[in-house]
């Protein structure tokens, strides 16, 4: 097995956006993408410029937003109880 080295933790609140945004920009653009042209050839040429766009546009986003929905969370959610309380 090829060992692959890990960044360090302090790089998981780039990286964590980083993959979602991908994820996320790659389910949406497909299906919008299909939903307009159908499954056609032009589909297979028009779906990678329409997911990097929309890349382009969700990973700042992200990186933006994430902050006020770590915030809108915790005032939604209760805190883990600690063991022993």
């Amino acid at each position: 097995m090829i060992a692959v080295r890990k960044l360090r933790a302090r790089y998981a609140s780039i990286v964590m956006p980083f993959v979602l945004s991908i994820l996320m920009t790659a389910v949406v653009s497909v299906i919008s993408t299909l939903r307009s042209l159908g499954a056609t050839p032009a589909f297979l040429a028009t779906w990678p410029g329409a997911w990097a766009l929309s890349w382009l546009v969700a990973f700042p986003t992200l990186l933006m937003v994430l902050p006020l929905v770590r915030r809108i969370v915790a005032s939604v959610v209760a805190a883990p109880s600690r063991p022993g309380r």
